[in-house]
């Protein structure tokens, strides 16, 4: 064996766990455990994330999904666009676009999403509706919202 080979061992085995290290750091959190990171729960988001931007400096983001989706939440229907868009900070979500709730006859915007205790409120910016937070630890299903018991649903 030649003195150089422990070197050049030593040298691959520094690359390849520099390499794999740096694979596991820089792997990118969930749409949904981005939104816990801000103190928010993850069901703000319905279920089919498919990628999202952060800005971690300024909390403008942008999510996507392959479709609108509509579902009941008590009796609110809200529709979220193909993409949603926003700002986020701890516990707030403001400038929020892409997401809209029935009222009557007409869909109106939620502006803003945000803890107030133990509540999460959803505003339209003349009125919101508050839910207790804890329901919004899983995400709701498109079509059927968070009472989808019995429903089939194919992928």
């Amino acid at each position: 064996m030649s003195p150089n080979a422990k070197p050049t061992c030593n040298f691959i085995f520094f690359l390849l766990f520099f390499t794999v290290s740096f694979a596991v750091s820089d792997q990118k959190l969930t749409a949904y455990n981005a939104v816990r990171r801000y103190n928010l729960p993850p069901g703000i988001l319905p279920k089919g994330v498919v990628d999202y931007e952060l800005n971690i400096k300024t909390g403008d983001f942008e999510v996507h999904f392959n479709d609108t989706c509509e579902f009941t939440i008590q009796s609110y229907q809200l529709k979220y666009k193909s993409t949603i868009s926003g700002v986020i900070s701890p516990g707030h979500v403001k400038n929020l676009k892409g997401v809209s709730v029935k009222v009557l006859l007409f869909w109106v915007n939620i502006a803003e999403v945000f803890i107030d205790g133990a509540d999460l409120d959803f505003s339209v910016g003349i009125a919101s509706a508050s839910f207790p937070a804890a329901d919004f630890e899983e995400s709701p299903q498109c079509g059927c919202g968070f009472d989808c018991n019995g429903l089939l649903f194919s992928s």
